[in-house]
């Protein structure tokens, strides 16, 4: 979301005939847009990974946060808040995984996810409290996250941002057979004039729980076109990788695919997507929805 300041500055596009981009091996030209030979290798390695990850096998069912992190942070002592809502018109069955597992189909998973800048690059957040409502039961507490992001400090005008992203939640069995789960997430993006590409890779593992399971690989992708300030579209993907037994980077892994806008609405922001998830007996499609709200009273 881009509610809280990037810990950069966007650059003004340059204009002019020879605005355009001609990476070695493939073509891509982009209005208002010209790189450094650095610059250009950065967005080489990223827009590999996006293609990467388009769509070929099976998702899973969608988490209560499905989301690519940037380098958005709330300044020193400022507080954030950003609202995730999640609904899946067409998804799993019950006790696809395990017995007792919930069904996912037509169920609205609702997170709100409180944020506060401890330094200029650290930001604390907890996802308090999770919940969803179910068919047939109505509202539910689902458990609690916690993380801690940093993001490199960079100079002013630079394109590239990076840095990492650790949670740890506990959720309920209906969610996940394993009570506490563990997530480290990598982060890094390019953003020059109107176009903004950035990657996740995540590690997840178990801490505690009943079905000891290898550590897993994900990974998350963004790119997105700016039409107008305030309004760009993009597509997100979402992909498994394998786990700590065997990767898999044939394509074979869960994938799930966004087409989603960001929108600023006033001192609101928003982002919305439609994606589609490949396989069974995963979730065919969800709408999700990011929703940055301004609680800070020093935002403007």
């Amino acid at each position: 979301m881009s509610k809280r300041p990037s810990a950069m500055e966007m650059i003004p596009a340059p204009s002019g005939p020879d605005s355009s981009t001609r990476p070695v091996g493939w073509r891509l030209q982009i209005p208002g847009l010209r790189t450094s030979r650095g610059g250009q290798n950065i967005k080489r390695a990223l827009a590999a990974l996006f293609f990467l990850a388009l769509p070929s096998s099976p998702a899973r069912a969608a988490d209560e946060e499905i989301q690519v992190y940037m380098d958005e942070m709330n300044a020193r002592g400022g507080y954030g808040l950003d609202l995730h809502l999640n609904y899946v018109p067409v998804g799993r069955p019950a006790d696809a995984d395990w017995l007792g597992e919930e069904a996912s189909k037509r169920r609205l998973r609702i997170t709100p996810e409180w944020s506060y800048g401890l330094t200029s690059s650290i930001e604390l957040g907890a996802y308090l409290p999770l919940m969803e409502v179910v068919p047939g039961r109505g509202l539910e507490i689902g458990g609690v996250k916690g993380r801690i992001k940093f993001i490199a400090p960079h100079k002013k005008g630079s394109s590239f941002f990076w840095g990492l992203n650790f949670e740890l939640g506990r959720v309920r069995r209906g969610l996940d057979i394993n009570p506490w789960n563990s997530e480290l997430k990598a982060i890094a993006g390019w953003r020059r004039g109107k176009v903004t590409l950035a990657a996740n890779a995540n590690f997840d593992f178990v801490v505690s729980g009943p079905k000891p399971a290898p550590g897993s690989f994900q990974l998350a992708t963004k790119a997105a076109y700016e039409l107008r300030p305030g309004f760009a579209v993009g597509i997100e993907s979402y992909n498994d990788l394998g786990n700590t037994h065997g990767l898999r980077l044939n394509g074979h892994g869960d994938h799930m695919t966004f087409l989603a806008i960001d929108k600023k609405l006033g001192r609101f922001d928003l982002n919305f997507g439609v994606g589609r998830g490949y396989g069974a007996p995963e979730d065919k499609w969800v709408v999700k929805a990011i929703v940055g709200i301004p609680i800070d009273p020093r935002q403007s």
